[in-house]
């Protein structure tokens, strides 16, 4: 079903969620790097889903810094571009770290490839812990393996810690059946299934991380990053996303 803006009806409830950023997402105007302004705000509005009552995973890329994908095009061996990719998802994991304890919100930095000098080991059994302490745990490194994206790592953290949902923060407020920054007359999905999202390569995420997030009828809830209040807003039963389920 499509609709042309109006926010769903149905209030959107969770007490443990898994959120998805780009790296790009942390860059703000600049063409690389982070900026530490749009890695404050970021950390804002994850304090106040977290004064919500919310348990929170983090996911966060590294293409602000190197992709992986791009190296290896450039002629990059492609496990070592992706492993350079990863480093750079833990470099933007120990920034929004910084930023949310500043807020007065304890957090952990969870690798899935060991550097136990500057974050933890994953371990799911203390990653759930940290969880029901109230702590922010972001999962860096990817899965810890290369030919897997940030995305797919965050859908099998998800699963693993048991979340309800994956947030999907991006530059629009939802999925569109086209890119409405270049077609002003695109139209947005108010709910979608993991097939069409498939079928109409609707890049919401890529294809590994929507069959795993089908086979264990996990919903993906895409909404815009750049709104504020937009994730709170939805955990509220308020403003526009589309949800992608079975």
């Amino acid at each position: 079903m499509i609709t042309q803006g109006a926010p769903a009806s149905k209030a959107v409830t969770y007490s443990r969620v898994m959120l998805k950023i780009s790296g790009e997402a942390l860059m703000g105007d600049q063409g690389f790097g982070l900026h530490p302004p749009t890695v404050q705000r970021i950390a804002n509005e994850v304090k106040t889903v977290h004064d919500l009552g919310v348990e929170i995973c983090m996911v966060i890329g590294g293409g602000n810094i190197f992709r992986g994908l791009q190296g290896s095009a450039q002629g990059m061996e492609r496990t070592t571009a992706d492993y350079m990719g990863m480093l750079a998802t833990v470099m933007n994991a120990l920034a929004m770290q910084a930023a949310l304890e500043s807020l007065g919100i304890f957090t952990r930095v969870i690798s899935a490839i060991p550097m136990d000098q500057v974050c933890e080991p994953y371990i799911r059994r203390r990653a759930v812990r940290h969880l029901e302490k109230k702590r922010v745990c972001i999962f860096a490194a990817g899965t810890g393996n290369p030919y897997f994206t940030t995305d797919t790592a965050a859908t099998l953290r998800a699963n693993e810690m048991a979340c309800q949902a994956i947030f999907k923060g991006t530059k629009v407020d939802g999925v569109y059946d086209m890119d409405p920054r270049k077609h002003s007359h695109a139209k947005r999905y108010e709910t979608v299934t993991y097939d069409e999202v498939l079928q109409k390569h609707l890049g919401v995420m890529d294809a590994s991380a929507i069959a795993l997030a089908r086979d264990n009828d996990l919903p993906i809830i895409v909404f815009s990053l750049d709104e504020p209040g937009g994730f709170c807003g939805i955990l509220r039963g308020e403003g526009t996303y589309t949800r992608v389920h079975g």
